[in-house]
């Protein structure tokens, strides 16, 4: 009897070293599998091997080049941008990595473009400067003087207006990089004697183009606000020294005075014609 359950025992004892060590040898497996299938689902997540060859993409534009990267499984990313006349605008004029560099699929290509737009200047004050100061200054701008044109003044040699297709430039106006502009400048007063336009209620831009084409001078310039952003271009002129129809010598300023008090540039003009009436 008590060598049956000696034997017993030692079976029990074999029966459960064997399953313990089966157990152990299939947590080996298990973990040895899923060390494999882990290092092969990473090799595909990121194409371990696969690679592609970086296009040329310079000289492309930006949206050409976007596209050309993306069918290729790149991702394009600009870095800066730049300004040159001698490329198209908007085109790509620096990449890296470079054309036919290999790089996995994903991989960002960075990339230098032109602007699409030349850059813009605001017109500086030129009005009573001379000639020749007025030139320096637009040329440290690489703003161009392409034509001169003299017209009657009450001084010689000072800029007048600016001109651009014939329009005048208000200060402050934003121009492109490398435009070309049109300097009136004065040449003395004339000997012939014009009447001085009616003015009220014309914007400064209008009121320069009236005097202009009268070769008369636009002169001091009055508001009876404050000048902001938001009201510049509603000021309108609501009185003007000469007085409208007085004969006065070609070259010879007008002043002005404006507002935005459409209301009142009226009542002048009325004001006006009555004291003509009596």
């Amino acid at each position: 009897m008590a060598q049956k359950d000696k034997s017993r025992k030692s079976k029990d004892k074999r029966l459960t070293v064997g399953f313990v060590f089966g157990n152990l040898v299939a947590a080996v497996l298990l973990l040895v599998g899923g060390l494999v299938g882990l290092v092969l689902w990473l090799r595909v997540y990121t194409q371990h091997g696969v690679e592609v060859t970086i296009p040329e993409i310079t000289g492309l534009y930006r949206v050409e080049a976007e596209a050309l990267l993306e069918s290729q499984e790149l991702q394009m990313v600009i870095i800066d941008s730049t300004f040159s006349a001698k490329v198209p605008l908007g085109t790509v004029v620096d990449q890296n990595p470079r054309a036919g560099e290999r790089a996995k699929h994903g991989r960002e290509v960075y990339v230098i473009v032109n602007a699409s737009c030349k850059p813009q200047v605001p017109m500086p004050d030129l009005h009573d400067l001379s000639y020749r100061q007025a030139e320096a200054t637009l040329k440290a701008l690489n703003i161009n003087v392409e034509d001169v044109r003299y017209e009657p003044s009450e001084y010689r040699n000072i800029v007048l207006d600016v001109l651009i297709n014939d329009t005048v430039v208000e200060v402050g106006q934003r121009i492109e990089d490398g435009t070309s502009v049109v300097l009136i400048v004065g040449r003395g007063k004339g000997k012939e004697k014009v009447e001085t336009p009616e003015l009220r209620g014309k914007s400064l831009q209008q009121t320069r183009a009236i005097l202009l084409s009268r070769y008369l001078t636009l002169g001091a310039v009055d508001y009876d606000r404050e000048v902001t952003e938001e009201n510049r271009d509603s000021f309108v002129v609501y009185s003007q020294n000469p007085v409208v129809g007085e004969k006065i010598i070609e070259g010879t300023r007008v002043d002005i005075q404006m507002t935005t008090d459409i209301m009142k540039a009226i009542r002048s003009g009325l004001d006006s014609k009555e004291d003509d009436f009596f």
